[in-house]
């Protein structure tokens, strides 16, 4: 196996290509284009299914075919519309300052032409919180959680990106594991390191299996010493409820 001696280098050998949004030209900036969703299509190594959207090239005679992250109830034969002018709907892709606030987004762009960068998990979306003309900035809300400031004419597809509720299913055995990893990278299985002779782990050796000294390591800490809890600021079982403070900027 070509990956077998080396960790974590992502196996793409069967993968379909990078899934993004088009690239940013005249049609999208000023009006809109129309595709034609021509197949829905698994990508070994990614939760969410891809579309092939195929489009009409905007200044000579042939097609162009692009490969979108599928929105949750994209179909083939489906017209999706990219562009400023195009039409509120699951599967179109419109700069964020042609959303409304509270638009429910997937594969939002983090710099205007860079084709994709927030919520692309299968199941995730952010959400358009609110736009700021004053300095042409929209902030969104992430998957995380987190909210982020982007660029208001940064793209975004309508809806969620499909194939939701993958992590709901156990894995149930090691094997389903292994087939999930096997396409990924060589991230599985994680041998512990109390369970390792010192000369290959911090944690390793001693007669039982133990740290033996605290599991904290700073955040400069050279590598081949950063593991653990890296830079912590704290550690332990958090008890009692959360308060959760409202957000004042909103």
């Amino acid at each position: 196996d070509r990956y077998q001696r080396r960790v974590r280098v992502s196996h793409v050998h069967h993968r379909k290509g990078p899934a993004r949004h088009r690239a940013l030209d005249f049609a999208e900036r000023h009006g809109y284009i129309k595709g034609v969703v021509k197949e829905i299509i698994h990508d070994p190594g990614r939760g969410a299914p891809l579309a092939r959207v195929l489009f009409r090239h905007a200044y000579k005679y042939r097609h162009e075919k692009e490969l979108f992250i599928a929105a949750e109830g994209m179909y083939t034969g489906q017209f999706v519309y990219c562009g400023r002018k195009a039409q509120l709907t699951v599967g179109n892709v419109l700069p964020l300052i042609s959303l409304p606030e509270g638009t429910i987004v997937c594969n939002v762009e983090c710099k205007l032409g860079d084709r994709g960068c927030f919520a692309r998990c299968s199941g995730n979306y952010a959400t358009v919180i609110s736009h700021n003309t004053d300095d042409g900035t929209t902030r969104i809300k992430l998957p995380s959680g987190a909210k982020k400031v982007v660029p208001s004419n940064s793209r975004a597809m309508v809806g969620i990106v499909a194939g939701g509720g993958r992590i709901d299913k156990p894995l149930l055995k090691a094997g389903n594991a292994f087939h999930k990893y096997r396409v990924k990278r060589n991230s599985w299985p994680k041998v512990r390191g109390v369970a390792m002779n010192p000369v290959d782990h911090p944690h390793g050796g001693g007669n039982h299996q133990h740290i033996g000294h605290p599991s904290t390591v700073r955040r400069d800490a050279p590598a081949g010493q950063k593991v653990g809890l890296i830079a912590a600021r704290r550690t332990g079982r958090i008890r009692g409820t959360s308060t959760v403070k409202a957000d004042l900027t909103e």
